[in-house]
């Protein structure tokens, strides 16, 4: 195990740590599911109830035939006349908690930022539906966006997926599923502090092993033992990206990593695979953010900075 060591972190990142002590917060692998679920919730909700949040045009919730059942979805229409095209917004949350409320602020900011139509998708959560439920769930909610554009609203083929931590993952998942079937289209896909590896090999995964840094390597460990079956499935590449015998043909990418978080390492060699493999990849690395800083924006200032850049760098992609 590793040993903690000096680190550099913002200030108010720094505050949001300290707050969740306040709260006496645990880390997910020490308390039931449910309370983990409850505990994110109302962090949001404190979230953002002090920083409040954007308001958009509209927000429908809607429910899609799936491959386990109906699939929530919640559309964010954003401000300032026709959407320029949709997200698939695939939330964080290790596959087993978070959902579409969890990440409400930041589907919000996203629309008014890309000029985009958000579409959260809520999957199957695992441990009660388990590898591959969320993944088909997040290509059949893609594939349904994607067939449905005329009736949402947005111009065809101007459709991107973005992800946050393990919705990162999902995020390169449906596109190498989109690859791999014939379709759908997607013009652009954003990783955002991806989990990319079951075998959690990369170098930050050792640094930020301990707990103190919001999301630590040992938390990371049971995520990926409740989501997966078996030790088999952390070799599908529809679980662990970074699999995939081949990166070649999928579409072009930004990967957003942080420099005080556990998946650090493995969203940077990704990165760097798909430059290999041809892909247009933007790779930015925030220095001194923890993981979920995208949610607490609200709170953190350069939270919203990173927020708006992303957003901002979706609505260039997809206005081309």
């Amino acid at each position: 195990m590793a040993t903690q060591k000096k680190i550099t972190i913002d200030p108010q990142a720094q505050a949001v740590i300290d707050k969740l002590k306040e709260f006496g917060a645990k880390p997910p692998r020490m308390i039931p599911v449910a309370e983990s679920r409850g505990g994110l919730d109302a962090f949001m909700e404190y979230v953002r109830a002090t920083g409040g949040v954007d308001d958009v045009a509209r927000i429908e919730d809607r429910k899609i035939p799936g491959p386990g059942g109906e699939i929530p979805l919640r559309i964010f229409t954003p401000k300032g006349g026709k959407p320029v095209g949709a997200i698939v917004f695939l939330h964080g949350g290790g596959w087993v908690i978070g959902g579409i409320s969890s990440h409400d602020n930041v589907c919000r900011a996203f629309a008014n930022g890309s000029g985009c139509l958000v579409v959260a998708v809520d999957y199957r959560l695992a441990p009660e539906h388990k590898f591959p439920a969320a993944a088909d769930d997040s290509y059949a909610a893609t594939k349904w966006v994607a067939e449905n554009a005329a009736s949402l609203g947005y111009p065809a083929g101007k459709l991107a997926v973005v992800g946050d931590s393990a919705g990162g993952n999902l995020t390169a998942v449906v596109t190498l599923m989109a690859r791999d079937h014939g379709g759908p289209k997607i013009a652009y896909q954003m990783l955002i502090y991806p989990a990319l590896d079951a075998a959690m090999e990369a170098p930050s995964q050792k640094e930020f092993f301990d707990d103190g840094y919001f999301l630590s390597g040992a938390d990371m460990v049971w995520f990926w033992d409740t989501y997966l079956r078996s030790k088999e499935d952390a070799d599908n590449p529809y679980a662990s990206p970074s699999r995939a015998a081949s990166l070649a043909g999928l579409p072009p990418a930004m990967v957003i990593t942080v420099g005080i978080d556990p998946l650090r390492d493995e969203g940077e060699i990704y990165a760097a695979r798909l430059i290999e493999a041809g892909v247009p990849t933007v790779a930015v690395r925030y220095e001194y953010m923890i993981h979920a800083v995208f949610n607490m924006a609200p709170i953190v200032d350069m939270g919203k900075t990173m927020t708006l850049q992303a957003a901002a760098a979706v609505r260039e992609a997809l206005s081309k």
